[in-house]
């Protein structure tokens, strides 16, 4: 079974605030990978870990698609 993404829509939202906020994910996202690394919240290091890599693919997919918005 295919898993489909919403359609993205922010109303207001300007394409370089969008941008702006995805450096912001993704800086966030790089900043727990490196705490994480650092032996940092051992308890939770798995589920941390996998949070990580989701909002990774999150702002992979969210970029993709503002790219597939502006080719149109």
């Amino acid at each position: 079974m295919e898993r489909r993404c919403p359609a993205l829509t922010l109303t207001g939202a300007s394409r370089e605030e969008l941008e702006d906020l995805l450096q912001q994910l993704d800086t966030d996202r790089a900043w727990l990978l490196q705490q994480i690394d650092s032996g940092r919240w051992v308890d939770l290091r798995l589920d941390l870990a996998a949070l990580e890599r989701e909002l990774g693919q999150m702002i992979v997919r969210a970029g993709e698609l503002m790219e597939d918005s502006g080719s149109r």
